[in-house]
């Protein structure tokens, strides 16, 4: 198997989860969703691709590793919804104001959110695809990740890499033994732990079944929701370069 190795390295990254009222939180790992999302991105389709990113999201086989574990942190914001310009036509694609159902603190009120991040982290992922012939190939995917049709984000827009996504292309017996494969990350200013928190399909390596859990990490993108899980591991995950 080959596989595209990927390493999101940001000042701030967010990997989506399920909401809970006004939290936007953030999970451990990146999910399969934000893969076909950022893969999707650098090939320049659009939200109305829904059936290409549905069928990408389908074939990609993902194993990640924190190289460096990024510190959680909160952001605190308000959207004041009744100000003159959020009240009038104009503001909206349609021309006409959008507000929600309810009274008038639901409608024009302020709004709390709670955005949450991985602060300085540097993540490494082994990233392959099944029906190997199919397009997009590999290939086609590894070059548009070196020369994207638009800016790449980790999660959300304001989450810009600090370097290029792609570092190379690797083969192994599966993501998870390529991962192991890869060279760590190094940085003097923020130090690494012996061992590297990883998420791996269930069905990979030997994993104890206390560390095995579904995720709910894929997209219906026609509708622009979260739908499926699946089963992964989550443990530990100690470097083990290839012999020479």
């Amino acid at each position: 198997m080959d596989a595209l190795i990927l390493r999101f390295d940001a000042p701030l990254m967010s990997f989506g989860g399920v909401m809970v009222d006004q939290h936007n939180v953030t999970d451990r790992f990146p999910g399969l969703s934000l893969f076909a999302g950022l893969l999707a991105n650098a090939l320049g389709w659009r939200h109305q691709d829904f059936e290409r990113i549905g069928r990408l999201q389908d074939r990609l086989l993902v194993a990640c590793r924190w190289d460096i574990l990024g510190e959680a942190i909160e952001d605190y914001h308000t959207v004041d919804l009744g100000q003159p310009k959020m009240r009038e036509k104009g503001w909206t694609t349609r021309g006409e104001p959008e507000h929600r159902d309810g009274g008038p603190d639901a409608k024009f009120g302020t709004h709390q959110r709670y955005r949450h991040y991985w602060a300085n982290g540097v993540l490494t992922s082994a990233l392959a695809v099944g029906d190997a012939d199919e397009t997009p190939t590999l290939a086609e995917l590894g070059a548009a990740l070196r020369r994207p049709a638009r800016p790449l984000f980790l999660g959300r827009k304001t989450c810009l890499p600090s370097a290029p996504v792609l570092i190379g292309r690797q083969a192994g017996a599966d993501v998870l033994a390529i991962l192991q494969a890869v060279p760590r990350a190094i940085c003097p200013q923020r130090p690494a732990t012996a061992s590297m928190p990883a998420r791996w399909p269930a069905d990979l390596g030997q994993a104890q079944e206390a560390q095995i859990h579904p995720v709910y990490d894929q997209r219906d993108w026609k509708n622009q929701w979260h739908a499926g899980s699946r089963q992964v591991a989550e443990g530990p995950l100690v470097e083990m370069p290839p012999c020479s």
